[in-house]
């Protein structure tokens, strides 16, 4: 009982008020967003309101055990939880129900299970696992690539379950590697990549590769002595203006046109506020309106005529915007700010290098998912459908995400078993 105790003790309770303040201030919103006046009581299972109270009550109960579990089973099984999603990754290709397009959920009774929210921790833990085996370092290829190997698999299934989103969440893996040691040049590189396909996407490739030219021939005039600079800088041209031919040519030949029509939008290239605009444009709309104060709890006109498509789940900032106006939205960014700026506090205080590891893939996601859905109510990124941390309607990502915080929580709350 004492080592229980002592668990309890030493957790951080900060991080836990901030996660209960997120989670219970998103079922508010939750129940602003689909209120229902036949249906008022917050607790009606009936609604999603009261659906959201029973994942939260759920999460909590879960939260509880994985406390009392010993922090080192989560680190010897990693690689077994890690097989396992993978399993049920692919089990949901081949008998998954399909849900807004995407097979991506087991059907069990009236619960939908999406595996793809359970991946996100399962690899936090099978990346730490693999960067702490004798002898990985990530500044040398052939460890690197296998630990993009570790985060390629899941969010290829992923992708194959026509959910883009969810597989981009992935991607974000990349800043624990550089942490702990990739390269620079490789998110240089990866920015270089970013820079040309949007611009690409913007005035089109043969500007791209005017620009890019233009850049050629003055770095030859200054450093025309240096020959290796200049075969460098020839190579980097020519691999940019192939890379711009395969944007160009996959957005015209790939791409649906229905996706052609949301990046165009995004890019101001469109305007469709009836078609692939019109989720954001009623967002923005119902966030603006919301002014310094807001309309008031229930008051929200865009809100309370349904106006903005899944308005509890990935639009679910944009009630806060209309109903708590600019204070609200304040308070929810800064409330994220806190539980960020906690995390990778309690990252760096850790003693093994596991948990550090695991502590920044936590962050990671985490941030991922707050800077995409939040840039999405307001139209700075394109609609990938992902989830408010705690925040957004739904029982798969409110357990995940509190099974990847909480099996941090615990590694931090034993760090001082650790001995270096």
């Amino acid at each position: 009982m004492s080592n229980r105790y002592s668990v309890f003790a030493n957790i951080d309770w900060l991080t836990i008020a901030l996660y209960i303040i997120i989670m219970l201030f998103g079922w508010v919103n939750i129940y602003s967003a689909v209120y229902d006046e036949a249906h008022q009581s917050m607790f009606d299972i009936s609604q999603r309101y009261g659906k959201q109270m029973l994942w939260i009550s759920a999460a909590l109960v879960l939260a509880f055990f994985i406390t009392l579990i010993d922090s080192k089973i989560y680190e010897n099984f990693s690689f077994l939880l890690y097989l396992a999603v993978i399993v049920l990754l692919v089990g949901v290709l081949l008998g998954g129900k399909e849900i807004a397009g995407s097979k991506s959920w087991f059907q069990i009774g009236g619960i939908a299970i999406q595996p793809s929210e359970f991946a996100k921790f399962a690899t936090a833990l099978a990346l730490a696992k693999y960067l702490t085996q004798p002898g990985v370092n990530v500044s040398k290829f052939k460890y690197l690539f296998r630990a993009f190997v570790i985060i390629a698999l899941p969010a290829g299934l992923i992708l194959l379950q026509n959910d883009t989103g969810s597989m981009l969440v992935f991607s974000v893996f990349a800043l624990v590697l550089y942490r702990e040691g990739m390269p620079s040049w490789i998110l240089v590189f990866a920015l270089a990549v970013g820079i040309i396909f949007l611009s690409t996407l913007m005035v089109g490739k043969w500007m791209v590769i005017g620009a890019l030219g233009g850049m050629l021939l003055l770095t030859i005039y200054f450093v025309r002595k240096q020959k290796k600079v200049i075969a460098l800088m020839v190579f980097f041209f020519l691999l940019s203006a192939g890379f711009s031919f395969g944007v160009d040519y996959a957005f015209e030949n790939i791409l649906e046109p229905h996706q052609q029509t949301r990046i165009n939008v995004l890019l101001g290239k469109e305007i469709d506020n009836r078609g692939a605009g019109y989720n954001v444009h009623q967002s923005k709309i119902a966030i603006g309106s919301g002014g310094l104060t807001g309309k008031g709890f229930l008051e929200g006109t865009q809100t309370k005529f349904n106006f903005v498509p899944e308005q509890s789940t990935d639009f679910i900032f944009c009630t806060v915007g209309e109903e708590w106006g600019f204070i609200g939205t304040s308070v929810v960014v800064i409330l994220y700010v806190m539980l960020f700026v906690r995390l990778i506090f309690l990252a760096e205080r850790q003693r093994s290098h596991f948990s550090r590891i695991y502590g920044y893939g936590v962050l990671s996601v985490m941030f991922f998912h707050f800077a995409i859905n939040i840039g999405m109510t307001i139209g700075l990124v394109p609609v990938i459908g992902i989830p408010l941390p705690f925040f957004s309607y739904g029982g798969s990502s409110l357990w995940s995400f509190t099974i990847l915080l909480f099996i941090f929580l615990k590694f931090d709350a034993e760090r001082k078993k650790v001995f270096i």
